[in-house]
């Protein structure tokens, strides 16, 4: 059984849970260790059951807490060359990761990391390196894109693979445009390296969800130029032009940027919830 859990998403913290009863694979490490300790807690889970970290990028909303957490746990964290340099630069990150638990990882390459199999792939973006993550466990395809500039043919070919798949809807464009953000910052959101609207995430569902894509989640969505009703109705409004239905042809949900969601059961290619807090 391979369960989920998203700890936060959005700019004050992002961390992800995937794990079975025998091993945990945390996805970045953005969340303040004394709140993902109590999260742990609060759901009756063990941090001492994380056996490895994922880290996509060494902006410190993904990566604050990196160090801390692989010390106190003496666990692995694995991700590319450039961005554990990004990471060891990074002033937010206080305590650094120690050399043995720093690992290499090649874009497009599947490696096994404990009971995952596991390929990171090139994701657009204006920090040292990027990457997005496809995780297999058994027959279940669980793949994650946040900060994305734009959606290139490479991660278009995971999201089609993809049975769960985690993705980016940061902001409503018109948002960005007429708000308060100076122009070097709307530019940069905008851009090719910077994240990815609604209607881009809409428009990667639409060209490349399959019949095998059972869940969607929208993540890292912006606290200024978002809305998670304005995101919904933008999203399931573009699918439903091209004849997808939100509900019946795959189920979407929106991460909230500090709340923890409840555990969910990837199974088979069937999704339960738990609420628990």
């Amino acid at each position: 059984m391979l369960n989920f859990i998203s700890f936060g998403s959005g700019s004050s913290g992002n961390c992800y849970y995937l794990y079975t009863a025998t091993d945990g694979l945390l996805i970045d490490a953005g969340v303040g260790i004394r709140t993902l300790k109590k999260h742990f807690k609060d759901y009756g889970l063990s941090i001492s059951k994380v056996r490895n970290i994922l880290i996509t990028h060494d902006h410190a909303d993904h990566v604050k807490s990196v160090g801390c957490i692989s010390h106190e746990n003496n666990i692995h964290v694995y991700t590319t060359r450039e961005v554990h340099q990004g990471i060891r630069r990074n002033y937010c990150v206080h305590h650094k990761i120690n050399t043995e638990h720093v690992h290499y990882l090649q874009k497009s390459e599947e490696l096994e990391i404990g009971e995952f199999r596991i390929t990171p792939f090139e994701v657009p973006h204006d920090s040292a390196d990027n990457v997005g993550y496809c995780i297999e466990h058994g027959n279940v395809v669980f793949c994650l894109i946040t900060d994305a500039g734009v959606v290139t043919d490479e991660m278009k070919a995971y999201i089609r693979k993809a049975n769960y798949l985690v993705i980016e809807a940061n902001h409503d464009e018109e948002m960005v445009l007429n708000g308060a953000y100076p122009q070097y910052l709307k530019s940069r959101i905008l851009s090719g390296k910077g994240h990815l609207s609604n209607s881009a995430c809409a428009h990667a569902l639409v060209e490349n969800a399959t019949e095998n894509l059972k869940k969607v989640w929208l993540c890292h969505l912006s606290e200024e130029n978002n809305h998670p009703e304005l995101a919904r109705k933008t999203i399931e409004n573009i699918l439903r032009a091209s004849g997808i239905v939100v509900g019946k042809d795959f189920d979407m949900e929106i991460l909230k940027r500090k709340t923890p969601t409840g555990i969910y059961e990837l199974n088979n290619g069937h999704i339960n919830e738990l609420h628990i807090i």
